[in-house]
């Protein structure tokens, strides 16, 4: 008996592994991680345990590729997990141009997190399978990933019964109603089936009717119509007895209020907090972005719109982003446009709402880092057309025709404390904000080619030709030109304006140098002159797909090497 139950124990412990699977049993799909080390399904979303175990799992499956470590708490103690890519081999993470990446800044917006986990795996998969784009692009590029900045609501989210659209925001306590207590009125899973739905009662003075096309779904009656319901919001009691339903609920302070750039207080911009960075998860990031400056370049994952957004949040902040900034921005964001079918790549403050003390702002405005932020799922997505006029009646026929009815929670009779006899019914949290399972890897895939071609136009930098001239006297001219083979330069405009980082350093070795130089036009042999350590140029910016000049005039030597030491841009080298 004992031994039959030894026996079974090894079963399902055998059966909870999952394993790698046999190479001469699959056939590969192009684009995709073949045999996968780490198997992961992409279909489902994981709680804060969940993604905790996968980055673990990556990160002991490719010691050479993957490291995690916490930046820092949640409000309620929980590691704020980022994860490290790059190819450790070549060069050291720090020195790389990076790319950050978090999710889930918004709590009930979870499939950032998923979106900022494939990442990662997709990355390290590729790797290990070989894919030269990807082993290319980690030999030159950092790879910061956090998949979850609010864990605490995530999981409350998820775990806990709420709506589509509950709790957005932290955990952080708040007296919403100002009776003294806190949390104490939120919404009751009424018939515990884990659902937050709509509560509804037949009334002789209700606007709303069942449709007759469909009967789960209520619409307004016509002026001169006669309703049959009146629609009571979202499920829930009077706890605390002030004749109100649903009115405190958990937590209301907006983490992407709390940003330190054009913050505002509550009194203006609702969902702020005490001061900027009063909340413990985006001070924990604003450190770790502090101590590495070779971010240069950033994406947050949002929902829902379907938008590629950029700042300014408000308008009074129009003209931080300049000129030649925006086009950076618009070239990303047009070819995410491309990359992302039904997306459009839109401005806060123009095509939206004015946000302060948002975080793509801080990033941009307070880094000098390309931002954007994602507002992932669209109507689009559901029959592949433009969302029109029918939006809310296709999130009934999609439900029926793809998702077998499994978003709706039918119509049912409940005694309610306060209304009496009521019905309760209506789509469950994970549907309208949230992407169904079979187009989550899918828009997951979509959105991490974006970023990856993103983090791709970071600085790439390259010693070219080096000319030595000698030009009598004891004296050796060696120019150089310094190339930026990318898109995104080494500094931008609202960095260089603002003396954020600084400037990137080209060295000479081999001889004593007695002038070192900026050429600004070579064939006029222009020149400006640094009197100040000349050995060590410092340069403001290295512009994307372009190039710079340098020279020194130098006693001694004939054998030299050029060193390119750019925070966002990384380092090169190259000798004579």
């Amino acid at each position: 008996m004992r031994k039959n139950i030894i026996l079974l124990a090894a079963m399902i412990l055998c059966a909870g592994i999952l394993k790698a699977q046999k190479p001469e049993n699959i056939l590969a799909a192009v684009g995709t991680p073949p045999n996968p080390k780490v198997q992961v399904s992409w279909n489902r979303y994981n709680d804060y345990a969940a993604i905790t175990d996968i980055c673990k799992r990556l990160a002991a499956a490719h010691p050479n590729l993957v490291k995690i470590e916490s930046m820092g708490k949640s409000f309620q103690g929980k590691d704020l997990w980022v994860v490290t890519i790059t190819d450790t081999k070549v060069g050291n993470a720090d020195k790389k141009p990076a790319m950050y990446i978090d999710g889930n800044i918004h709590s009930n917006e979870i499939q950032g997190s998923e979106f900022a986990l494939y990442t990662a795996w997709y990355l390290a998969e590729m790797y290990a399978s070989g894919n030269k784009s990807i082993m290319s692009l980690l030999a030159d590029k950092t790879f910061y990933i956090a998949p979850t900045i609010n864990p605490d609501a995530r999981d409350n989210f998820i775990h806990q019964a709420n709506t589509a659209h509950s709790p957005r925001t932290g955990l952080i306590p708040i007296d919403n109603d100002r009776d003294g207590t806190t949390n104490e009125d939120g919404f009751d899973d009424l018939d515990g089936d884990g659902h937050i739905v709509m509560m509804r009662r037949k009334s002789a003075t209700g606007r709303f009717k069942v449709d007759p096309t469909d009967n789960r779904r209520m619409i307004l009656v016509g002026a001169e119509e006669k309703g049959e319901y009146e629609l009571l919001g979202s499920e829930g009691n009077d706890n605390d007895g002030d004749g109100f339903v649903n009115e405190d609920g958990e937590g209301a302070y907006d983490p992407n209020r709390d940003w330190g750039w054009n913050w505002q207080p509550n009194y203006i911009q609702g969902g702020a907090y005490k001061y900027p960075f009063s909340l413990p998860e985006n001070r924990a990031i604003v450190d770790f972005v502090m101590k590495h400056p070779n971010i240069a370049a950033a994406q947050s994952y949002h929902n829902n719109g379907g938008m590629i957004l950029r700042g300014p949040g408000a308008i009074e902040d129009v003209d931080t982003y300049n000129a030649l900034d925006i086009r950076v921005y618009d070239a990303l964001g047009k070819k995410g446009e491309e990359m992302l079918p039904g997306y459009k790549y839109l401005v806060v403050y123009k095509d939206l709402y004015s946000v302060f003390g948002g975080e793509l702002d801080w990033f941009y405005g307070g880094r000098g880092i390309y931002t954007f932020s994602n507002e992932l799922w669209t109507g689009y997505s559901m029959y592949n057309k433009t969302d029109g006029e029918d939006s809310q009646n296709q999130l009934y026929t999609f439900d029926k025709d793809l998702l077998m009815k499994d978003a709706f929670v039918d119509w049912h009779a409940y005694k309610h404390p306060l209304y009496g006899d009521i019905e309760i019914g209506g789509f469950k949290k994970t549907y309208t904000r949230l992407h169904p399972g079979f187009l989550l890897e899918s828009d997951a895939h979509r959105n991490m080619a974006f970023s990856v071609y993103h983090a791709y136009n970071t600085p790439k930098l390259s010693v070219g030709e080096i000319e030595v001239k000698d030009i009598g006297g004891g004296l050796t001219q060696v120019t150089t030109i310094v190339n930026n083979e990318r898109m995104i330069p080494t500094h931008s405009s609202q960095d260089v304006k603002n003396n954020i980082e600084i400037p990137d350093i080209i060295s000479l070795s081999g001889g004593t140098v007695v002038a070192g130089m900026i050429v600004t036009n070579r064939d006029m042999n222009f020149t400006v002159e640094q009197k100040l350590d000349p050995t060590n140029i410092k340069v403001q910016n290295i512009p994307g797909n372009s190039f710079v000049t340098v020279r020194w005039l130098v006693k001694g030597g004939s054998k030299f090497t050029v060193n390119v030491n750019s925070k966002k841009g990384g380092l090169a080298s190259k000798s004579n």
